[in-house]
């Protein structure tokens, strides 16, 4: 792992990793019903210090995605295999939970499969992800702006958890208890 990474345009970098990923959750997207997708991006009744936290997150994702795509694959070190493991782990686990999610109806709060086991397994898994591609491409600095980013996306997912309150009542009261929202934790 480098603290700086070299940056280059590359065939071998990062890149390669995210088109895939970004074709497979698009295609998803193309496929789902209307309503699922517009469900899945609601903003709607989010308070502007919500959405400022939103945008924040999504700035240090952006600059994330930036050091990714310009940063060669480390092919050759001790850690790429482990990245790969968790980019093929979190791609796969992103897929399960948006089924998981288009599954539920519009309706009922999504409890079923992923679930059932972490209240936002989508945010989890995409984070599993590119944990994987910046392990991947070895770069301290991209690992560092991906957890700022997931700090400050915590925020959004309790905008979105004080959403699902009001919209969903005592069922998702009783859901919240239930569920961690991290998968093992919180």
């Amino acid at each position: 792992m480098e603290l700086f990474p070299t940056l280059e345009i590359g065939w071998l970098n990062g890149w390669i990793l995210l088109a895939f990923e970004f074709l497979v959750q698009g295609s998803l997207l193309l496929v789902f019903p209307k309503d699922v997708v517009a469900r899945l991006f609601d903003r709607s009744d989010w308070s502007v210090k919500q959405s400022v936290y939103l945008i924040m997150g999504k700035v240090f994702s952006l600059l994330t995605l930036l050091l990714i795509i310009l940063t060669p694959l480390k092919i050759n070190s001790d850690i790429f295999m482990l990245g790969i493991i968790l980019y093929i782990l979190g791609v796969v686990g992103l897929v399960v939970a948006m089924y998981n999610f288009k599954d539920t109806p519009l309706d009922q709060p999504v409890t079923k499969g992923l679930y059932k086991i972490s209240r936002h397994p989508q945010i989890v898994t995409l984070f599993i992800y590119l944990l994987g591609v910046c392990l991947a491409i070895g770069s301290w600095v991209a690992l560092f702006t991906l957890l700022i980013s997931k700090i400050l996306q915590h925020f959004s997912i309790l905008a979105e958890e004080e959403v699902c309150i009001k919209h969903y009542g005592e069922s998702y009261c009783a859901y919240l208890d239930r569920v961690p929202r991290y998968f093992l934790f919180f």
